[in-house]
């Protein structure tokens, strides 16, 4: 047996057993690193979520009931909800179309551009909310051309859709940007070889690789904008039962150390946005497997 073929034999049992641990073992030190991870997250995230449930606790269920569901505080729901969920797909078609200029065209300008769109990211969000009052107000640069046409976009609902669509749009956007970056350019050439419109080669090439991605997108864009208060107080006009958000029914509480009443509003929202979460999951797990059976 010469010496080369020996090398090539398994080296025994023990061999055998430590290529198998090791195939488990990703990471050294892995029970290390987990410990540290889930001790990690439970003082970031697990303790302070569960303290806004031990603190509701202390209400009985008549009195979390009558705080979570009085008029003022269901408009509020309806608002911040339906504005974060309007903003969400607003920012998931138009961040589409911005990550797609920016991947596939070249044109004077574009790093300004691709630059710009970090620019929520580093913009104080109440700076963001009184740029968009200065803009949009009745004696604003567009506001006072917009208002004598009955336009008026301040200080209203329409105001709140326009600060959280200002705020989740870089979600879309730096999602989608390296996805379509790494797209496959021959299954297009492919495709439009085999006689494919543009149309039919976006629906069934580009888009089913890019929608697991757009949905997370969106799914960023939505929680930011359920949970923003900087931006929308300065052009919501906060005025009750019209464009009252719920975080600022949250702090209203605070301020009044209503402090249980304030975190059985905030589990609402937790329990809501965690179940829309989940459904936005799902749904990004059922389109992976409807892509890969394909």
């Amino acid at each position: 047996m010469t010496a080369a073929s020996s090398a090539a034999l398994p080296a025994g049992p023990a061999a055998a057993n430590n290529r198998a641990r090791g195939a488990k073992r990703v990471l050294p030190g892995f029970n290390i690193t987990l410990g540290y991870t889930l001790l990690y997250l439970s003082l970031i995230v697990l303790i302070p979520l569960s303290s806004l449930v031990f603190k509701t606790f202390t209400l009985t269920w008549e009195q979390f009931w009558v705080a979570v569901t009085s008029p003022r505080v269901l408009a509020s729901y309806r608002l911040t909800f339906g504005a974060s969920l309007f903003a969400a797909i607003v920012n998931a078609f138009f961040g589409l179309l911005i990550a797609w200029v920016l991947v596939r065209y070249k044109f004077p300008g574009k790093k300004l551009v691709d630059a710009l769109v970090d620019l929520p990211f580093a913009l104080p969000t109440a700076v963001a909310g009184i740029s968009l009052t200065a803009l949009l107000a009745g004696n604003g640069w567009i506001g006072q051309y917009l208002e004598p046409l009955g336009i008026k976009l301040a200080f209203n609902p329409a105001g709140v859709v326009i600060a959280l669509i200002f705020i989740g749009l870089p979600f879309v956007v730096r999602t989608v940007q390296p996805v379509l970056e790494d797209t496959e350019k021959e299954l297009e050439e492919a495709a439009t070889s085999l006689g494919a419109t543009r149309l039919q080669t976006f629906t069934k090439v580009i888009f089913p690789s890019i929608a697991p991605a757009l949905l997370t997108g969106f799914a960023m864009a939505f929680a930011r904008a359920v949970g923003e208060y900087g931006s929308v107080i300065f052009i919501a006009g906060n005025m009750p039962m019209v464009s009252e958000i719920t975080p600022l029914i949250i702090i209203g509480k605070l301020e009044q150390y209503d402090y249980a009443g304030a975190t059985a509003v905030a589990v609402v929202m937790l329990v809501i946005s965690f179940i829309l979460l989940l459904i936005i999951n799902g749904l990004q797990a059922w389109q992976r497997r409807t892509t890969g059976a394909n």
